[in-house]
């Protein structure tokens, strides 16, 4: 071929995605007439038709058919391309998403030293428990905590961490001395429900499982509550560490668990060694690095 049709092909990978000129019109926000103009165009410069028109019904001709499965892949890997150029950008910002309690408990402490060290570098952050779909989004990079598995995606651990019990002083000071788990057992556990706290009930014992406390559901409630003496909350010490260090929560007995999860760097291909990203990344590598684990844990 001589000129390839890029636009034809768009339009003809719009409606036979929908299989419907008007939806494929409204999705390009064109008028029908020119979707149908782009279609006769691109079966003219083929000389064969790419769609059976049975009324206001359409569907694929055997040409149609296998036509359509290169042009998304081609769209696809445009798309792709285009998104890697814009990342690769050493300006403009850096788009990172995180779990809110690392953000806050963690990392925002430690952000001026970033800013400091990295003044031309426009970081964005987006707090969200939810994993992130890259293909669909303008994130560079993640920092998800779990497992050591993420396909598909290029990753390094950041962190690894500790499940430990914390609780504020004057609940200390009315309930305690805590001599052992069991004694913790007698009071009501703090914790949300989840996979993350496997490590330490599978290494202490199941029954403290039963004491969690329904009406919270985030590790920051969690530490709020433990703060204000509500009861002994299960955390992590990442999140943990500053209150205690403040004085703000201290922990009843010295007992602490390695977490089955980390903390990781996670980022697609494309964007994992752009400079902005790389910077960041080292950055966090060296704080991490300074991060001490707890005493007698």
């Amino acid at each position: 071929m001589k000129r390839l049709p890029l636009n034809a092909l768009r339009t003809f990978e719009a409606v036979a995605s929908r299989l419907s000129f008007a939806q494929a019109a409204q999705a390009l926000n064109v008028s029908p007439a020119a979707v149908s103009s782009q279609i006769r165009a691109l079966e003219d410069h083929l000389q064969q038709p790419l769609f059976l028109r049975h009324g206001r019904r359409i569907e694929l001709s055997e040409a149609g058919r296998i036509l359509l499965p290169g042009v998304q892949r081609g769209l696809a890997e445009m798309r792709q391309a285009l998104r890697s150029l814009e990342m690769e950008r050493a300006g403009g910002a850096l788009n990172v998403s995180m779990i809110p309690a690392f953000l806050q408990k963690w990392l925002m402490p430690r952000l001026n030293s970033f800013y400091r060290a990295k003044h031309d570098i426009d970081l964005r952050i987006n707090a969200d428990d939810q994993p992130v779909k890259f293909e669909d989004s303008d994130f560079h990079a993640a920092i998800p905590f779990g497992p050591d598995d993420w396909p598909g995606l290029k990753s390094v651990k950041l962190l690894d961490d500790w499940i430990l019990p914390v609780c504020s002083k004057k609940f200390l000071k009315k309930n305690g001395p805590f001599r052992s788990v069991e004694d913790l057992q007698e009071h009501d556990l703090l914790f949300v429900e989840h996979e993350a706290w496997d490590a330490w009930f599978r290494e202490l014992g199941e029954s403290g499982r039963s004491s969690r406390w329904p009406l919270l559901n985030d590790s920051l409630s969690i530490l709020m509550a433990a703060e204000q003496g509500q009861g002994i909350g299960l955390s992590l010490w990442s999140l943990a560490a500053r209150d205690i260090r403040a004085g703000r929560l201290v922990r009843p007995i010295d007992t602490a668990v390695r977490s089955d999860w980390s903390y990781h760097f996670v980022a697609p291909e494309q964007s994992y060694d752009v400079p902005k990203v790389v910077s960041f990344r080292e950055w966090l590598q060296q704080e991490c690095e300074r991060f001490e684990a707890p005493t007698d844990g």
